[in-house]
C-alpha cells in the first residue's frame, strides 16, 4: 500500500476515524491494551531499516493504518477518562468553586452558563477536582447578576444528572451535552451564587468574548427592528441572539438555515473580499508574504470572534493552508487539505466528530470539492452572467446531494425549493457580511438602515417561499441502519455516474428500491396503528389516542406552545401522524372510536377513568372497569378506597400533581402491589392496542 504525499492525510484519517468510533464501545482496562499497541507499532516504526522491513510494502502499509486506529481508540479513551478519577461528582461536598467558561446567556427569566470546577469544599477542606457543570440561574425581577466569562464563583453542590429523553423522539440532550463533556447540571437562585475573583478564563476567549459583546451592543443601537438584530448579529458575529421560532422555520424549510450559522461560507466572503481588495500585493514575493500574512491574520481574528465554532475552525484552518501554499508555489490537494484540516480538530477535541454542525459541514465541503465541477460541466453555457448562474446552481446542488442523508436523520425534513431559495439569499447575504462588517471595523454607521432594510427583506421573502405549496417534505423518520442503506447507495450511484459503471448503477437502484420498501412498509404499519401514549412532562401533561395517521390529544398545551414542538410533536411526527386534534381535561366529545364523557375516556377497547378535584363517583355508567386510571391536579380520592370501587390494573400520575402526592401514592401503589406511573421524569407510558 503505497502513501502518495498529495493525500497522505486521507489515508491517515480514516483508520483514525474508525479508532475513534470504535472507542466508543470500549472502557477503561482497553486503554492499556490499546496504548500497548501503539507502543509496539511505535517501536516497529523506529525499527524500520534495521528489520528491512521496507521489503514488504503491503504489510507496511496496513501497519500504518493499524497504527493510526490504534491512535484514535487512545486518543478517545484518555480524552474521555483522564478527568474521571479528579472529576467533582466522585466527591462529597457542600460547595464547588470554579470559573465560568462560556459566554452567559439569558432567555425566559434564566440566565444559562457553564462552570469549570476546580474545587470541591467539604468540612472547610477544599480537594482539586475537575469537571463542567451546567448552571441555570433563577433571575429575580430587576436583580439581574452581571456575570461573564471568566468570574471565579462558588455554588451549592446540589447537581443533578442531567436528563435521559423520556418520550419517543425527543432531542437527546443528555447525549449533546456528553460530547461537550457536560454531565450534571443545576438550578440555583442568585443568592446562592458567590463571585470572587474576575478574568480567572484564557484571556483570548475573554478579549474576543468582550469584544463580541461590544460589537453586538453597536448594532442593538443602529437596528431598531428586534429580528433584523437579531439576525445581524447571529450572521456575522455567531452571536447567538433569540430568533423567533417562524424565521427558524423559514432558513430551516428553505434550506437556508446554513446562513444563521457562521460557517465556511462566511469566511469565505471574507477572503474574496481581501484578496480582492489586497490585489496590490501580487506584484513581488515579499509583497505576497505580506499580504497572506495579513489575510490569515484577519481570518483567524474574525474566528476568535466567532468563538472558534468547528465550522469556522475548519474554515479558517482549510484557508490557512490553501493560502499558504499559493503564496509558497506549493501544490496543494484539496481533499489533502480537507482531511488535514479534520485531522487537527479531531486530534484536539475526538469527540467533535458526534457533533452535527461538524459532520455536516465536512460533508459539504467534500460535496464541493469532488461533486460541484462535475455537475457543473453538465452544461457548457456560452454567455458569462448565466454560467456563474449555473456555477452557482452547481454549488447548491453538491452541497445538498452531500449533506442529504445526514440532513434528513437529524432534522427530518427536506426542502424541495433549496436552489432556488439559496439563490435568492445569495446576493442578499454577501451584501449583509460586507455592510454588517464595515459598519464595525469602519465606522460606517449611515449603512445601518440599509443593513437593517436588506435583513428584512430576505426574511421576509424566506418566509413567502417557505409558505409556498409543496415547498418541503417534512416528517421524514429514518432509523441507523436505513441511513447506512441511503449513504451507501447513494454513494455506490454518484461512482457509478462519475465512473460510468453501469452494473454499480444498478446496484445502487437496487439498494434505493430496498430502503424505499423499508420506508413503505413503515408507512403500512404505521397507518394500522392503534396507541396510546401518555407524555412524560415538566409541568403539563398530554396524552395521545393515536389511530392511524390521526391522533386525539388530552392537553393543556396548544399547537403553538414550545413544550408541544419539543416534547409532543416529533413523537407523533416519527409515529407518522398527519391530523393532530387537541381537547383539554375540561372538554367532552366524540371522535370516530374516541368517546369521553363524565370523566370517562373509552378508545376502542382501551378505557380510562380520570379523576380530578371534580370527580363524581355516581356518574360512572356501566361495569366499573377501566384499563387505567388518570389522575390529575391533586385529586382527594384515595387510592386504597379505589381499589375498593374500581377494578383497574394502571395508576397513572401525571406532573400536575404535587411532588408529596406524587411520593405518597408511589409508597401506597408499592405496598398493594400496583402498578403506578408518573409521568414526569419517567419514561412515557405506551399501550399498543394493536392485535
Amino acid at each position: 500500500m503505497t502513501f502518495p504525499s498529495e493525500i497522505v492525510y486521507v489515508r491517515i484519517l480514516l483508520p483514525y476515524l474508525l479508532g475513534i468510533y470504535t472507542a466508543q464501545f470500549l472502557s477503561e482496562p482497553w486503554l492499556g491494551m490499546s496504548g500497548f499497541l501503539y507502543l509496539l507499532l511505535i517501536a516497529f516504526q523506529i525499527g524500520y531499516v534495521k528489520m528491512k522491513a521496507y521489503r514488504f510494502k503491503g504489510i507496511i502499509g496496513q501497519v500504518i493504518m493499524l497504527f493510526w486506529f490504534a491512535f484514535g481508540i487512545l486518543n478517545t479513551l484518555i480524552f474521555t477518562l483522564k478527568s474521571q478519577p479528579l472529576h467533582f461528582s466522585n466527591y462529597p461536598a457542600k460547595y464547588l468553586k470554579g470559573w465560568i467558561c462560556n459566554e452567559p446567556q439569558q432567555s425566559k427569566g434564566n440566565l444559562r452558563f457553564e462552570v469549570a470546577i476546580v474545587n470541591s469544599f467539604a468540612h472547610q477542606h477544599a480537594v482539586i477536582t475537575s469537571g463542567k457543570l451546567a448552571v441555570q440561574l433563577k433571575i429575580e425581577r430587576g436583580k439581574l447578576r452581571q456575570l461573564k466569562y471568566g468570574d471565579e464563583v462558588i455554588i451549592p453542590c446540589n447537581y443533578t444528572n442531567i436528563e435521559v429523553p423520556y418520550n419517543p423522539g425527543e432531542f437527546d440532550y443528555r447525549n449533546w451535552l456528553a460530547n461537550k463533556h457536560f454531565y450534571h447540571q443545576t438550578f440555583i437562585r442568585q443568592d446562592q451564587l458567590i463571585t470572587l475573583r474576575t478574568n480567572v478564563g484564557n484571556p483570548i476567549i475573554a478579549y474576543a468574548l468582550d469584544s463580541r459583546k461590544r460589537q453586538v451592543d453597536r448594532y442593538r443601537k443602529l437596528i431598531q427592528n428586534n429580528e433584523a438584530f437579531s439576525v445581524a448579529s447571529t450572521l456575522v458575529l455567531g452571536y447567538r441572539a433569540d430568533l423567533s421560532q417562524e424565521t427558524l422555520n423559514a432558513y430551516s424549510k428553505t434550506g437556508t438555515i446554513h446562513a444563521l450559522s457562521v460557517s465556511g461560507m462566511h469566511v469565505g466572503i471574507i477572503y474574496i473580499f481581501l484578496n480582492w481588495v489586497l490585489f496590490f500585493l501580487d506584484r513581488h514575493r515579499l509583497l505576497r508574504i505580506l499580504k497572506c500574512t495579513l489575510i490569515c491574520s484577519l481570518i483567524w481574528y474574525y474566528a476568535l470572534l466567532t468563538g472558534f465554532s468547528p465550522s469556522v475552525l475548519r474554515s479558517a484552518i482549510m484557508l490557512t493552508v490553501f493560502i499558504l501554499a499559493k503564496t509558497f508555489n506549493r501544490s496543494s490537494n484539496s481533499y489533502n487539505i480537507l482531511a488535514f484540516t479534520a485531522f487537527s480538530l479531531l486530534i484536539y477535541d475526538p469527540m467533535l466528530l458526534w457533533d452535527v454542525g461538524f459532520q455536516l459541514s465536512f460533508l459539504a465541503v467534500f460535496g464541493l470539492i469532488y461533486l460541484q465541477p462535475k455537475i457543473y460541466a453538465w452544461l457548457v453555457v456560452p454567455n458569462y452572467w448565466l454560467d456563474r448562474l449555473w456555477a452557482t446552481v452547481a454549488i447548491s446542488i453538491a452541497a445538498q446531494v452531500a449533506t442529504f442523508p445526514l440532513s434528513i436523520y437529524y432534522f427530518h425534513q427536506f426542502p424541495l425549493y433549496f436552489i432556488f431559495s439559496n439563490l435568492f439569499i445569495l446576493l442578499p447575504l454577501t451584501a449583509m457580511m460586507y455592510l454588517g462588517i464595515g459598519i464595525l471595523l469602519l465606522n460606517l454607521n449611515f449603512l445601518a438602515p440599509i443593513f437593517e432594510w436588506i435583513i428584512k427583506v430576505t426574511n421576509s421573502g424566506l418566509k413567502w417561499i417557505a409558505e409556498l405549496p409543496f415547498s418541503g417534505i417534512n416528517g421524514i423518520w429514518i432509523d441507523q441502519w436505513q441511513l447506512l442503506l441511503l449513504c451507501i447507495a447513494l454513494t455506490l450511484c454518484i461512482f457509478s455516474l462519475v465512473n460510468y459503471q453501469k452494473k454499480i448503477l444498478f446496484t445502487a437502484f437496487a439498494l434505493l428500491c430496498v430502503f424505499q420498501c423499508s420506508l413503505t412498509f413503515q408507512k403500512i404499519n404505521h397507518l394500522h396503528q392503534l396507541k396510546v401514549l401518555g407524555f412524560s412532562l415538566r409541568k403539563d401533561y398530554a396524552m395521545a389516542f393515536i389511530e392511524g395517521s390521526a391522533a386525539t390529544v388530552v392537553t393543556n398545551l396548544t399547537k403553538a406552545d414550545q413544550s408541544f414542538d419539543f416534547f409532543i410533536r416529533p413523537a407523533l411526527e416519527s409515529l407518522h401522524i398527519s391530523k393532530i386534534t387537541c381537547i383539554n381535561w375540561e372538554t367532552d366529545t366524540t371522535i370516530g372510536k374516541f368517546s369521553k364523557r363524565e370523566h370517562q375516556l373509552a378508545f376502542h377497547r382501551y378505557h380510562l377513568l380520570l379523576i380530578d378535584s371534580c370527580f363524581d363517583q355516581k356518574k360512572i355508567v356501566g361495569l366499573p372497569y377501566f384499563d387505567a386510571i388518570w389522575m390529575h391536579q391533586n385529586p382527594k380520592k384515595k387510592i386504597l378506597q379505589l381499589r375498593n370501587e374500581v377494578i383497574f390494573s394502571t395508576l397513572i400520575s401525571d406532573a400536575s400533581n404535587k411532588e408529596f402526592l406524587l411520593k405518597k401514592n408511589t409508597q401506597i401503589a408499592n405496598k398493594i402491589n400496583l402498578h403506578h406511573l408518573v409521568l414526569k421524569k419517567n419514561k412515557a407510558y405506551l399501550v399498543n392496542l394493536n392485535p
